[in-house]
């Protein structure tokens, strides 16, 4: 006779729970606060004390589902949300209101060819199939947002790729570009927890003209490579004219506060071909380690 296989779960899921609180019939104590479940409760949920809670949800969440989509390794995109895209620069330049604007809006313009190199590199890095075990890598990973960002997360797109969106909340209201995949696109309160999962992935990072949210993220992960980190990795530096005119790296290396071969972290780059051949021989030098070998320290 054949023994019963015993139920899976003992307990109740806690979606069923949630659903049955719904409907609990109204009394003083039902319609306290306290009362709530405490993962229905937002009011608690959103408790200074539960602090530590969130951070471990938006690590957790993004990972999951990441997990779940089979995405094994990503291609990282930094850059700035004000470079134009090429067809939209004249249009910035004419609608300058005084010769300071009109200088801004020339320089914008000027890089606004980065918009179509970060969307052929995406291009590039989609068209990379799975591994063996069905994982997908190269998978273009960006902020999410307009310029740069959208520049990558459409280029993926028209390569027939998913591609990932990881959006921040924002004083004034961001929304996602409409070229990350809807079940890829994310949304952060913390932007530690966002910078982690930039790298978790990253098997290369591009890194374009930017801002303080671009210096942000590159310094940081130019940091974290140079203290080990994080394994080194592809680091793709385009527009050489732009960052030796913000930052002087040379300098750095002259007062002593870094090594000259720590300039040799990151590689210069101009062109999608050229970086993408980059990435290549990296990795034919360099076999990647397993992904979640590859990310920030546990």
């Amino acid at each position: 006779m054949t023994e019963p296989v015993p139920p899976k779960r003992i307990f109740p899921e806690a979606k069923v729970d949630a659903k049955a609180a719904r409907h609990v019939p109204s009394s003083p104590q039902t319609e306290s606060g306290a009362y709530k479940l405490a993962f229905q409760d937002n009011e608690f949920l959103l408790r200074e004390d539960l602090r530590p809670v969130r951070f471990q949800l938006e690590l957790l969440k993004p990972e999951l589902l990441m997990n779940e989509a089979g995405i094994g390794s990503t291609f990282v995109f930094y850059g700035s949300a004000r470079i134009p895209e090429p067809s939209m620069a004249d249009a910035l330049v004419a609608g300058a209101t005084d010769d300071r604007q009109r200088a801004v809006a020339e320089r914008l313009k000027a890089k606004s060819h980065y918009y179509e190199v970060a969307r052929e590199l995406a291009v590039l890095a989609s068209n990379c199939g799975c591994d063996e075990e069905g994982l997908r890598h190269f998978v273009v990973c960006s902020g999410g947002g307009p310029s740069i960002m959208e520049a990558a997360n459409r280029g993926a797109i028209e390569a027939g790729a998913e591609t990932i969106g990881l959006n921040i909340v924002l004083p004034h209201e961001q929304l996602p570009n409409r070229y990350v995949t809807p079940d890829l696109s994310f949304q952060f309160h913390y932007f530690a927890l966002r910078k982690m999962h930039f790298l978790l992935r990253a098997r290369a990072v591009a890194v374009f003209p930017g801002g303080f949210g671009t210096f942000d993220e590159f310094f940081e992960l130019l940091t974290l490579i140079q203290t080990g980190k994080v394994r080194p990795l592809p680091v793709l530096l385009f527009g050489r004219e732009f960052w030796t005119r913000v930052v002087d790296f040379e300098a750095l290396v002259d007062e002593g506060v870094i090594a000259p071969h720590d300039l040799e972290i990151f590689h210069w780059c101009e062109d999608a071909q050229s970086a993408w051949d980059f990435v290549q021989r990296f990795y034919e030098e360099h076999p990647a380690p397993a992904p979640e070998q590859n990310g920030p320290a546990k």
